[in-house]
Formats: structure tokens, C-alpha cells, sequence
């Protein structure tokens, strides 16, 4: 059972004092002091397999509500699983903590049937103040509930830690140095600790999202003192979200290749074989050629997530999409793919392998790069509005509860129902915006056959 621990070190001090100390426990009523036995630690799960209707919720607070990182996932999918057709949700809200993705847990997560949920709460959690041990007995609860639900509805929980707060960053764009300034980025790690721990205990797929972040720009600041992912100190721009979409996926998901095509002669014959793929066609004459049908695309985002995505080399840890030519002759050559190159290699660069997945001359890069186009619509357009609904409601909702007692609570009241009446049909309106989206991003996005020559560079 994954519940929350007391800690036994005074508040002024906890940011000093050992983790370990944080998870001191009391023995339980009726126990006696002395070693006991310790109640079985389940294993961890093996990495999360997505299969075709499967769907996928994201839980969480305004990180999640920008339909970033989310969106960055959902693009690795819709181009590495073209074959599968794996519905996503965004259920982040702007503010939240964990009592309120309670309020709306049943119509905002359970309704959608979700194989996996991932969660990430915890920077409105904190309350942006130095360490309280009754907000984070607050924050234990709340999630500990919202396992229990999630594993109730036979769904996979995902615990993903908080993210970084940049306290330099705030101090760079003018903001008075606060309080937190100083141990925010410490409390968030001590909850991220926690949560760990808690998916240790319980058996769970588990996301740090707060060390990628942190590492990242400590080395970035080495050079550049100011830089930031994180420009207001809390919400991470599109870079920060890539590096949070590349730690999903590492830390749950099982490792693949966009695929991989080797070439190798011996004994003046030319064979092919192939990684996520197949070779057909393959001609050795003036040069070699061949045909490669591959099974996926690589992965690609929008522009302005690019930073993030050189800073992870998500192109070679994460798509891997190589072309290997061994025993060519001493020189230059030049790939083409459906007659247009995409670049000249020597032939030891080749024997070696050159990865072609960040590459925008190829036809699948140019492919991916529409799917995300597409996915950066369906969220701009469909899924952040669908939040601001949710947003919308939340507001209301504590807007009532502060009138409470109060003469015009009974107007702002009916105000709010016959508001939400509406916000069904809004909503679905929405979803169904959003699902046509999702017809033409797989259209868009079946990998189709493209003809690969090898030729030499003649010198000038």
C-alpha cells in the first residue's frame, strides 16, 4: 500500500536533513518494537506495450494543459506504431493539485476506459513555499487516492515527478527573489523522491522528469549562464516539454528502431538485410539501388521543440535510422532516395553507418514532419480548448464555493448550471475535432516504399 510517511524532522531544517529521514516511520499500533517481517515488494512492471485501441490519459496540472510534452508523445507514436490506431487524452488543467483531478477524475479519466494513466502533479502541490510537512501529508493523500482509483479501473498508473522549478530563470526576467527562490527546486525533488519510492512499493512504471531538466541546463549554464528551458521559472517551453516527452518515453516505453537497412558485398555479391523493414529490388551496376519498405517513420516535432530535441539526441537514441554500406570501394558517394539526394559520405562513413533521421531532405522525414503538423493543429485547435472547458469549470466551480453563505451565492450558482449544461456538447464538439485529426494523421502517416541508390562522386 503505497501511504503517506511522517516525517520526524522539524520543518526549518528538512531541506538539510538526509531523505531517508523523511520516510522515519512510526510502528504501527499493536506492533512491537524489533525487526519485523516485511510485507512482499512487487516487481516492477516490464516497459508499457500500447496496442491498437488502446488509450492513453494524461493526467496532470498546466504542464500538461499546454498539450506539449503530450503532444510530442503522441507524435512518436503516430509515426513509430503507424499500425496501430492508439487514442490519446489530455486531462490537464491549468492550477491543479491533486484534490482537484480527484473532482473530475470520473468524467475526465474514467469515462475514456484508459489502459495507462500518467500523472504529473506536484508544482501546485508544494504551494511555491519551503517544505510543509502538512501540505505534503496533503499531497501524499491526494495521490495515493488516485492510484487506488486508477488501479481500480484496471488502468496501469504512470508516477511521474514533478518538473524543475528555475529560480534563476525568475531572477533573470525581474522577479523579487522570493522564499522559494531558494528551496522550491528542493521541495520538488523531495516529492519527486517520494513518488519514486511509492512506485517502488507498489510495483509501478515511474517518469523522472525533474533530473533530465535539472542536468540539462546545469551543463547549458556552464557557457551560458542565462539559459533556460523554463523562462517563468515553472512551465517549460517547448524545449523543456521535449526533454519531458523523451523521458516518458525512455523510462516506460520498450526500446525500437525506426528501422535499418545494411549492405554488404563478399565474394563479389551484394546482400541487404533489414532492421523494422524490408529490402526488395536490390541492383548492383552502375552503383547499388534497392527498394526499402520500412514500417515506421522517424520521429519528428515542430521547429520550436527542435532545441530540445538535439539536447536529448533523440535522433540517435530514439529513431536510429541508418543506412550501412560495407566493402565499397575508397571514396565519396552520394544517397539518393526516389531520386533526390540527401547527402554525400565517404565510404568509411558508410562501412560505419550514417543515421539519416533528422534528416529534412529524406521523403519520411518530410512525411513525419506533416504528421506533426497535423498533431500541432489537433491539439492547438481541439485539446487545449477542451482543457480551457475543464479550466473554465474548475474556476466556477471555486468561485461558488467562496460565495458560499453569501446572498449572491444563489445567483452565481444558477449561472454556473445552466453554463454547464452547455459543456458537454462543447466538449464533444471538440473530441470530434480533434478525431478528425486523428483520421487524416493516419492517413498521412502509412509508411510507403521508397527507392535508395548509392552512387560514387566522380571528382571534378
Amino acid at each position: 500500500m503505497f501511504t503517506p510517511a511522517r516525517s520526524i524532522l522539524p520543518v526549518a531544517v528538512v531541506l538539510s536533513c538526509s531523505i531517508a529521514s523523511l520516510y522515519a516511520q512510526s510502528p504501527a499500533p499493536g506492533i512491537k518494537d524489533g525487526p519485523q517481517a516485511l510485507p512482499p515488494v512487487p516487481p516492477l512492471p516490464a516497459r508499457l506495450e500500447l496496442n491498437d485501441g488502446d488509450t492513453f490519459v494524461f493526467l496532470g496540472d498546466s504542464i500538461t494543459h499546454q498539450c506539449l510534452y503530450t503532444q510530442y508523445v503522441e507524435n512518436y507514436f503516430y509515426t513509430r506504431y503507424p499500425q496501430k490506431r492508439i487514442r490519446f487524452h489530455n486531462a490537464g488543467v491549468s492550477g491543479d493539485i491533486a484534490s482537484n483531478a480527484l473532482d473530475r477524475f470520473e468524467e475526465d479519466v474514467a469515462a475514456y476506459r484508459p489502459k495507462a494513466v500518467s500523472i504529473l502533479l506536484g508544482m501546485n502541490d508544494g504551494r511555491y513555499r519551503p517544505y510543509d510537512q502538512a501540505i505534503f501529508d496533503t499531497y501524499q493523500s491526494g495521490m495515493t487516492i488516485i492510484l487506488d482509483k486508477i488501479s481500480a479501473l484496471g488502468a496501469a498508473p504512470i508516477l511521474m515527478t514533478p518538473t524543475m522549478h528555475d529560480a534563476r530563470a525568475a531572477r533573470l526576467a525581474g522577479k523579487a527573489q522570493e522564499p522559494r527562490d531558494t528551496y522550491y527546486n528542493g521541495v520538488l525533488s523531495l516529492y519527486g523522491a517520494w513518488l519514486r519510492e511509492g512506485a517502488q512499493q507498489r510495483g509501478l512504471n515511474f517518469v523522472d522528469m525533474y533530473s533530465p531538466l535539472n542536468h540539462i541546463t546545469l551543463e547549458q549554464r556552464r557557457t551560458a549562464p542565462e539559459w533556460t528551458m523554463i523562462k517563468d521559472a515553472i512551465h517549460p517551453g517547448p524545449a523543456g516539454q521535449f526533454v519531458m516527452a523523451a523521458a516518458l518515453i525512455g523510462d516506460v516505453f520498450p526500446k525500437s528502431q525506426v528501422g535499418a537497412v545494411t549492405l554488404q558485398q563478399k565474394d563479389g555479391l551484394w546482400t541487404a538485410s533489414a532492421s523494422n523493414g524490408r529490402v526488395t529490388e536490390l541492383e548492383a551496376t552502375d552503383g547499388l539501388a534497392f527498394t526499402f519498405h520500412c514500417n515506421s517513420l522517424p520521429w519528428v516535432v515542430p521547429a520550436d521543440a527542435a532545441e530540445g530535441y538535439k539536447l536529448t539526441h533523440a535522433g540517435h537514441r530514439m529513431s536510429n535510422e541508418k543506412v550501412t554500406v560495407r566493402n565499397l570501394p575508397p571514396g565519396k558517394y552520394e544517397i539518393r532516395i526516389d531520386g533526390q539526394p540527401i547527402g554525400h559520405w565517404t565510404d568509411g562513413q558508410l562501412a560505419f553507418g550514417v543515421e539519416i533521421g533528422e534528416n529534412p531532405a529524406t521523403p519520411q522525414y518530410q512525411q513525419a514532419l506533416k504528421v506533426a503538423g497535423l498533431n500541432q493543429r489537433r491539439n492547438a485547435e481541439a485539446y487545449v480548448r477542451i482543457r480551457n472547458e475543464y479550466g473554465a469549470l474548475k474556476s466556477r466551480r471555486n468561485k461558488i464555493r467562496a460565495l458560499e453563505g453569501k446572498p449572491e451565492a444563489a445567483a452565481m450558482a444558477a449561472e454556473f448550471e445552466a453554463w454547464k449544461v452547455g459543456m458537454p456538447d462543447r466538449v464533444k464538439a471538440l473530441r470530434d475535432n480533434a478525431r478528425a485529426f486523428e483520421d487524416e494523421i493516419y492517413q498521412v502517416n502509412q509508411p510507403t516504399p521508397h527507392r535508395y541508390e548509392v552512387a560514387a562522386v566522380k571528382a571534378p
